[in-house]
């Protein structure tokens, strides 16, 4: 039985779509980057561009390519996915999304007990004018510390927790720890899933002692992005949830890394 192909068929407005496709559909995924294999639930968006003289794309297809058996998805198998998608829908552009919480063991710094730490990831791809572009964006928490309440109290200094957010161009396979890592070392200091009191005396001393205003921290977490290889263009933000306002503080910075290798 031949039925009718009533996306395939032709439009008369004259009018292109950037971006059409499908979005939040959410499927396990087993991840290996900078050789660290783990599970984890990711959050997809897959849209492609539709010319002027097409009435529609096939929607079902998208959701074929997701489900289609693979090996652990890394830097390379993201970039044949995306492949496979242009060809699949005979698009010339395109872009996919891939978000998922990854995960770190961490060793508190003085007793050593270890648990785990989430940090935000979203992989992109995208197709336009014949450049391919693959971007990472990993949201590292932080502690930071006000150098001015510190200078200007007689004892204590208020804190807060910082999000740096690292969005770069991946110009080959990149660690996320190693960046996460580099992030952290930005901060007053790094945070632990799990602390005794040992460890909590070490952080909030050690947080005492490396006092940051959102300024610092986000130029310190842009010179440590940017001397990794294989970093192309980037932007860091860093977010203070103050905790003696009712507001953020914020900065932004944006660079093109060393592109060592």
């Amino acid at each position: 039985m031949s039925l009718s192909d009533t996306q395939s068929s032709h439009d008369t407005r004259g009018l292109a779509i950037a971006r059409v496709g499908v979005k939040d559909i959410q499927l396990p995924l087993e991840i290996c980057f900078g050789g660290d294999r783990q599970n984890t639930v990711a959050l997809w968006k897959l849209y492609v561009g539709l010319p002027a003289t097409q009435k529609g794309t096939h929607m079902s297809r998208f959701l074929q390519i997701l489900d289609e058996p693979r090996a652990a998805l890394d830097h390379a198998g993201i970039l044949t996915l995306f492949a496979q998608m242009l060809e699949k829908l005979h698009a010339d552009s395109g872009v996919i999304e891939c978000a998922f919480p990854y995960f770190v063991r961490k060793a508190a710094p003085v007793s050593g007990i270890t648990s785990r730490m989430n940090y935000s990831i979203r992989i992109s791809v995208i197709h336009d004018q014949g450049r391919t572009e693959c971007r990472y964006r990993i949201v590292v928490p932080v502690t930071s510390l006000c150098p001015c309440s510190k200078e200007i109290s007689a004892y204590g200094a208020h804190n807060q927790r910082t999000h740096l957010t690292l969005d770069f161009v991946a110009l080959a396979p990149i660690s996320f720890a190693r960046v996460i890592a580099a992030a952290e070392g930005a901060g007053s200091c790094a945070l632990y899933g799990v602390l005794k009191r040992v460890d909590e005396k070490f952080v909030t001393e050690y947080a005492y002692d490396h006092p940051k205003f959102v300024e610092d921290l986000v130029r310190d977490a842009a010179l440590a992005l940017s001397a990794i290889a294989n970093v192309g263009e980037y932007s860091v933000e860093a977010e203070n949830f103050e905790s003696i306002h009712n507001h953020s503080a914020y900065a932004r910075i944006d660079g093109v890394g060393s592109v060592k290798t």
